[in-house]
């Protein structure tokens, strides 16, 4: 049987959002695509071209971030302009910083543990 806070913290884990951020950044293309845009919009030849990906290849990785609606892209003519979006960076940051603070109190409980373990032991 599970302890009840970590059946709570699965539900709380439970996410579409936070899966499609980090599914879109798990893939290196999509993380330099992201991290292009984070200086301008660009459109899918500049995205591509630096890549050495073909254009609908490109267009594919874009997809991706834009389900996780890390980018935006509009359509202008026949150019696909694409820009960064910035609360699901903000929200899948927020849950990691979360993270790391039960980490870092898991930690410290081990610290304490690991100390009075060291006293009994010289005593």
């Amino acid at each position: 049987m599970m302890p009840a806070d970590t059946l709570n913290h699965m539900v709380l884990d439970r996410s579409p959002e936070l899966d499609r951020v980090f599914h879109a950044l798990a893939h290196p293309a999509r993380r330099e695509i992201l991290r292009r845009l984070s200086d301008r919009e660009q459109n899918l030849s500049e995205l591509s071209a630096p890549l050495q990906m073909s254009f609908p290849a490109a267009s594919k990785h874009v997809r991706v971030l834009e389900r996780a609606k890390l980018v935006r892209r509009r359509i202008v003519g026949r150019t696909h302009v694409c820009r960064a979006e910035g609360r699901p960076i903000k929200r899948a940051t927020l849950w990691l910083e979360r993270y790391c603070q039960t980490l870092e109190s898991n930690f410290q409980r081990l610290d304490a543990l690991l100390e009075e373990l060291k006293a009994h032991d010289t005593k």
